[in-house]
Parts: structure tokens; C-alpha cells; sequence
């Protein structure tokens, strides 16, 4: 597996060795012990969505001492996927990493705890599978308006299909940040 840096400190692209023959293929999508003196978190939940074309779901994030790190791919079809960087002491506080992942591709994506997540579908029947370091807390989930000028994310989608918890996200300017 390859592990590369981002414009972003401690978010990570992880690329895996693909296998193929005339039969199909076959990649080793996660090993811990390949991967924990990058990652240094342990997994406890794997999660998976099923969308159609254009729609965004984030951004979203859990605050301490919830808070979640993710490793996150594509399973069928594609997304844009976005992480934004929510550490207050950061150099790159408020700045965001977007990149394609795909069942083509096979990329993962690492994000820390102390980033909004979002992405948009780009094809139909998309799934979407993350693993994540701590379990979903209903009262310390919150979320940062998807189109939110602060941020200035470019989704390349003018109208996409929201869930209403997602058209009422607050603003990146009233966020006060629980991450240092």
C-alpha cells in the first residue's frame, strides 16, 4: 500500500496494490499493522451510504470526546470527497483537501479527528464505505453548511440533493471550534 501527504498535515491518500488477472482482482483494502504508525488510530465502526448522482452529504463531524477519524472510499461509482480542517491551531485552519475517490480508482482517504467530512456523488448507485475510530454519538454530531462562502468548496454542482438536517448547517463564521 502507498501512503501519500496532502496539501493538509496528518490527512492521508492511501493507494493499494492492485492485484488484477482474467478473473477480476483483488486488493488488500486494510491491514492495521501496515498502516498504524501512519494512521495511529484504531477502527471500531464501518459505515456504508448508497446515493444517487448529486447527492452531498456533509459536512459533517463529531465533536470531542466523540470525535471521530475516518478512513473513507468508494466501493461502486464516485464522489468528490472533501475534508476541512476544523483544528484552531492549525496553520491550515478552515482550508479543505478534495480529491476524487472510485471504484476505479481504489483510493482511500485518512482524516483525523478535527475535520468536517462531505462528499457529492458523481455517478449513480454510488457506495460509499468508511471506517471510523469512535461510535456514532447523536448529541455530538454537528455539521458546517455545505456551500458555506468561508470555505469557498468548489463541488462542481450548483443544485445538489440535500438531507434537510444539511440545508440548515451552520455557517463556518459562527463556528466556534472544540479542536485545538
Amino acid at each position: 500500500m502507498k501512503i501519500e501527504s496532502t496539501s493538509i498535515k496528518d490527512v492521508l491518500i492511501l493507494s493499494p496494490t492492485v492485484f488484477k488477472d482474467e478473473r477480476g482482482y483483488f486488493f488488500e483494502s486494510y491491514n492495521h499493522e501496515k498502516v498504524a504508525s501512519y494512521l495511529k488510530t484504531t477502527f471500531v465502526q464501518d459505515n456504508e451510504s448508497f446515493s444517487k448522482k448529486n447527492v452531498l452529504r456533509g459536512l459533517h463531524f463529531q465533536v470531542p470526546p466523540f470525535a471521530q477519524a475516518k478512513l473513507v472510499r468508494v466501493i461502486q461509482g464516485s464522489v468528490l470527497d472533501v475534508a476541512v480542517d476544523l483544528r484552531k491551531n492549525s496553520s491550515t485552519y478552515g482550508m479543505h483537501v478534495k480529491m476524487i475517490l472510485s471504484a476505479e480508482n481504489k483510493k482511500q482517504l485518512f482524516i483525523p479527528e478535527g475535520f468536517a467530512h462531505g462528499f457529492i456523488t458523481l455517478e449513480d448507485n454510488t457506495i460509499f464505505s468508511y471506517k471510523c475510530s469512535n461510535y456514532y454519538h447523536k448529541e455530538s454530531e454537528e455539521s458546517l453548511l455545505w456551500n458555506d462562502f468561508g470555505l469557498n468548496i468548489d463541488w462542481n454542482c450548483k443544485a445538489p440533493l440535500l438531507s434537510p438536517k444539511d440545508l440548515i448547517a451552520a455557517p463556518f463564521s459562527e463556528f466556534n471550534s472544540p479542536f485545538n
